[in-house]
């Protein structure tokens, strides 16, 4: 049996894996230690990625975002560096208190806040949880919903404990978890969502068992009559670093005030668009704090980084860059069919144009190669097309693009079987193939009926003549009774004389 088909540098996931062979999980390889082991627990955690790789890194796969990436890649080699020295200080000389580097990240959807953390990850080789913060917002109040997430890390990290309280948790929207000054409502549960979060941030220690958890109730019940005791496993967050992100659609606003520079008159809106950018990059804990945030709460989160939006050009530098996942995953899907596909330069500045007026960043990307790809990813596996050009013209008009692919399927099924069947190749001139076309349109049949229904009686005239190539014109289309018959007459007549 052959083996499947498999090109590596199509294949992202790939990327990852043969590139790199350092990280958490290479390092404890390299140590002679497992996770889970009983030996050095913190063997398996020798990080020493450098901020400078880690960056060049990103940058790799990240498009538009450097001032950004340069300082997340810094704050987090330097917070899992630092666990590696913490571990070797003797515990008299240890620093009180843990500061960590939580980050909050600000930026509009699809500029690549939860793709580059988890990049991040992959990449160290560290457990990794995202969640969306407005999960938590009518419920986190009253419970310990928020500790889930930390429950969550050690199914990531295949039951260690250990492994876990070193991983990544990623919190998404959570300018939507802030208060809008009311004291009753839904801002009651915003707030104590900011208070469970805050504890997590710090130093905390998580029960892995939930008390609701009837299972788990059981299981404790039988593991005290089988020992005559009850062991609690817990969860420390002291080492897990925390990131957040949102939007923070008004917090220019905020900041445009605190500064004096609210514009004024008919140009207002021009001039906040123009401006929003530099502005949120202006941004202090006071800012985020009237937009209604508990300064407790942002002071979990010492690092504040801006990423930029995405222009046009961005949206085609992601496209052109040979790790693109919107590129490599569509042709994959084309290629789980055995089809392969070429995008052309204009193509795919069309479709990023295309995608920066969804407003929706890269996240945009995505929706217009569905929308123009979506026919051809269809109908073509039925096809014998093995290949897919993708330029201007496919995506200006797909529908003709595949009408046209698809008589050229047809008509060389029909020349290859009429070939085989009489040992004589048709051709046809263009008109022909457009008459061909139209007529199987209006009958309601495929494009290889039409042709065997009209050209059935061809192979003994033709044979007749001694041809082994013919030109099927329009006419034959039209009238191809007529039109052979008076071939054969004309020709014949000829050869004889």
């Amino acid at each position: 049996m052959s083996k499947p088909y498999y090109d590596p540098s199509k294949d992202f996931d790939e990327l990852f894996k043969n590139e790199f062979k350092e990280g958490a999980q290479a390092d404890a390889e390299q140590s002679g230690a497992k996770p889970g082991s009983d030996g050095d627990k913190t063997s398996e955690f020798n990080f020493d990625i450098k901020p400078e790789e880690l960056e060049s890194y990103l940058n790799r796969y990240v498009i538009g975002q450097e001032e950004a990436i340069e300082v997340i890649a810094t704050k987090v080699c330097t917070h899992f560096n630092r666990m590696n020295i913490e571990h070797q200080i003797p515990e008299d000389e240890k620093i009180l208190g843990n500061i960590k580097s939580n980050m909050l990240l600000i930026g509009p959807t699809g500029v690549g806040k939860t793709y580059i953390i988890k990049l991040i990850a992959k990449r160290i080789g560290v457990p990794f949880v995202k969640a969306d913060a407005t999960k938590f917002s009518e419920t986190g109040y009253v419970g310990g919903d928020v500790e889930d997430l930390v429950r969550e890390m050690v199914h990531e990290a295949d039951g260690d404990i250990h492994r876990a309280e070193y991983g990544i948790i990623y919190l998404d929207e959570i300018d939507k978890i802030a208060a809008t000054g009311s004291s009753s409502g839904p801002d009651v549960s915003r707030s104590g969502v900011q208070r469970n979060l805050l504890k997590l941030m710090e130093d905390a220690e998580v029960d892995l068992k939930t008390p609701h958890d009837l299972a788990s109730q059981v299981e404790a019940a039988m593991e005290a009559q089988r020992t005559g005791k009850v062991s609690r496993k817990k969860i420390s967050t002291r080492n897990i670093l925390f990131i957040v992100s949102g939007a923070f659609g008004e917090l220019d606003n905020i900041i445009n005030k605190r500064m004096n520079r609210q514009p004024i008159g008919f140009g207002k809106d021009k001039a906040v668009n123009r401006e929003k950018q530099d502005t949120l990059k202006q941004v202090r804990t006071e800012d985020l704090i009237e937009f209604g945030f508990e300064s407790e709460f942002i002071g979990r989160l010492p690092v504040t980084i801006v990423l930029n939006d995405l222009k046009e050009e961005g949206l085609y530098r992601i496209l052109k860059s040979q790790y693109s996942t919107v590129v490599l995953g569509k042709k994959m899907d084309f290629r789980a069919y055995g089809i392969d596909m070429e995008f052309k330069d204009d193509a795919l500045r069309i479709l990023a144009s295309r995608a920066y007026h969804e407003k929706t960043g890269a996240r945009g990307l995505l929706s217009v190669f569905e929308k123009t790809l979506i026919k051809f990813e269809k109908t073509l596996p039925s096809t014998d097309v093995k290949k897919l050009v993708v330029d201007k013209a496919t995506v200006d008009d797909p529908s003709e693009v595949l009408k046209k692919l698809l008589l050229n399927d047809n008509i060389k099924g029909f020349q290859k079987n009429f070939l085989l069947e009489h040992g004589i190749y048709l051709d046809f001139e263009k008109e022909a193939l457009e008459q061909v076309q139209e007529k199987a349109r209006n009958e309601g049949k495929s494009i290889r009926q039409v042709c065997q229904d009209l050209f059935h009686d061809y192979p003994y005239a033709l044979q007749l003549m001694n041809q082994d190539h013919f030109t099927i014109p329009a006419e034959a289309v039209m009238k191809p009774q007529e039109y052979i018959d008076e071939y054969v007459r004309q020709n014949y007549k000829s050869d004889q004389s």
